[in-house]
């Protein structure tokens, strides 16, 4: 499915339009406010205390609850904004954020308030479209699952071990980053190309790094290939029920761009959040002189947590694209 999202994050609203969704698709409002739910901030001290309802307002491709094959149009009103943490900004970028390029390539307008258009905020958005995306694909017995398999350096972490490591560098002023393991099951086999815009693993690539903090992305034993033998790394074909699968999935249900109909797996790897409290090197853009900064205002200490339904909603529309459903 395309879709564009959207507005800023201390804008009045974020949303998106979402072309491709079936006509007659139900949507499950339950399902949807359960998505937006586990994504949302203020829930507990892991994550930022901004606290917002994510009601999803839809202004067209809806009518009596089913989609019309229309584009889908939808707005979340933002509520809880406090801009005056953020002055300062406009002048001194923050390191790691998009504050200095997002100026560069907009010439100075863009809406530097809470992140503006690069903020985390417009996830939420992105996660309704996903639950869309989730809707049509569980029709065709699709499903998309994600977990977090890294948090500060921790592999597979127990929910204890994560909170703990994210409260340990927040109480330090400071950030983590981490993992996120994705699975997405029930695809056909047969389905990409080896070509440019075609290619399974690319297209799953570009809707993954278009989520902010995401940095890298490995399919199947990923990085992990450089240390395999190719006795090691190849996955042994096999029957099972009269359908060829593999024994193994090293290759992330992939192969020559194309799904294999084993289930297509990846990683990605989010960056620590670049807004800290501890001080900063960076440079005042009006003076052209360098400066010390410490950032206001209410941040993740960690995004890994709240990023783990972003993902599946990126992979859940990334899917749909590969099946034809754009």
């Amino acid at each position: 499915m395309r879709y564009t999202i959207f507005g800023e994050s201390h804008g009045p609203a974020i949303g998106v339009t979402l072309e491709g969704v079936p006509a007659g698709l139900a949507l499950d409002w339950d399902f949807i406010r359960a998505e937006l739910k586990r994504r949302a901030p203020g829930q507990d001290d892991t994550s930022t205390p901004r606290r917002e309802a994510d009601e999803v307002e839809i202004l067209s491709g809806v009518f009596e609850g089913r989609t019309t094959g229309t584009p889908l149009c939808a707005v979340i009103r933002n509520t809880d904004t406090r801009s005056r943490d953020y002055s300062k900004l406009r002048d001194m970028p923050r390191p790691g954020h998009a504050d200095y390029t997002g100026q560069l390539r907009y010439g100075g307008y863009n809406d530097y308030r809470g992140g503006g258009h690069f903020s985390g905020r417009l996830t939420a958005p992105l996660v309704f479209a996903g639950a869309v995306a989730k809707l049509a694909l569980g029709e065709r017995g699709i499903t998309v699952t994600a977990r977090v398999s890294n948090i500060g350096g921790i592999s597979d972490p127990t929910p204890e071990q994560a909170r703990a490591r994210i409260l340990e560098a927040k109480r330090e002023g400071d950030s983590v980053g981490g993992c996120v393991r994705c699975t997405v099951e029930g695809m056909p086999a047969g389905r990409g190309a080896p070509d440019f815009g075609c290619n399974v693993e690319g297209i799953f690539s570009q809707y993954l790094f278009a989520i902010p903090a995401v940095k890298g992305i490995a399919f199947g034993a990923g990085f992990g290939f450089a240390a395999m033998q190719g006795s090691e790394a190849n996955d042994p074909f096999c029957l099972e029920g009269g359908a060829v699968r593999t024994a193994t999935n090293h290759t992330g249900g992939v192969n020559g761009g194309i799904t294999n109909g084993m289930p297509v797996e990846f990683e990605v790897v989010f960056r620590p959040t670049p807004s800290i409290s501890k001080p900063q090197r960076t440079v005042s853009l009006s003076a052209m002189e360098e400066r010390e900064l410490v950032v206001e205002g209410r941040h993740d200490p960690c995004v890994v947590l709240r990023a783990v339904p972003v993902v599946e909603a990126a992979a859940a529309l990334a899917a749909c694209q590969v099946l034809g459903l754009d």
